[in-house]
């Protein structure tokens, strides 16, 4: 079978750029790896149909944008879904990444709504700007400053009692 220049092409790419994007999604889905293996597979399908269209230098941060859209989307849709109500708790998901393994900072970040816990990711942990960011979620660099401010505030009262010394004083 015959495979063209544009699936090696884009195989190369997710090949060296996957780990990254799940270890982003992880974040973004605040620890739950199934949900970020769900987005990542997301983006990466809009990215293949938009592989022509997309010029390489700009790939990583179409990549982004998708996977923030997706995020957004997908809380949406939980959302609109009713609850359904059980007798036995829910496993928690194990994390994806070692490195996100601590799970107050994951349960943290799950109680930021989805654009604050995207500002905060894109920001903090993946390190990028505020226009850089702006870009991928499709608003303003201002509103991503404020948004990663409110969640890093918002974070620090989550996490904030995890953290005294054993007395509770400061």
């Amino acid at each position: 079978m015959k495979v063209d220049r544009r699936d090696e092409e884009f195989r190369a790419y997710v090949q060296n750029r996957r780990p990254a994007l799940v270890r982003t999604a992880t974040l973004l889905a605040a620890g739950d790896g199934h949900l970020a293996e769900d987005l990542v597979q997301i983006a990466l399908t809009k990215l293949y149909v938009a592989w022509p269209r997309v010029r390489p230098m700009t790939r990583d941060a179409y990549l982004h944008r998708t996977l923030v859209h997706a995020v957004i989307d997908e809380s949406r849709r939980r959302k609109r879904r009713p609850e359904s109500l059980t007798d036995a708790l829910p496993e928690y998901p194990a994390p994806a990444d070692p490195e996100l393994a601590d799970s107050r900072i994951q349960v943290a970040l799950a109680a930021l709504p989805a654009r604050m816990r995207a500002a905060v990711v894109l920001v903090h942990w993946m390190d990028l700007d505020a226009e850089t960011a702006a870009a991928a979620m499709g608003c303003r660099a201002g509103t991503v400053k404020s948004q990663a401010s409110r969640g890093v505030a918002k974070l620090r009262e989550l996490l904030e009692p995890h953290f005294l010394p054993a007395g509770g004083s400061r």
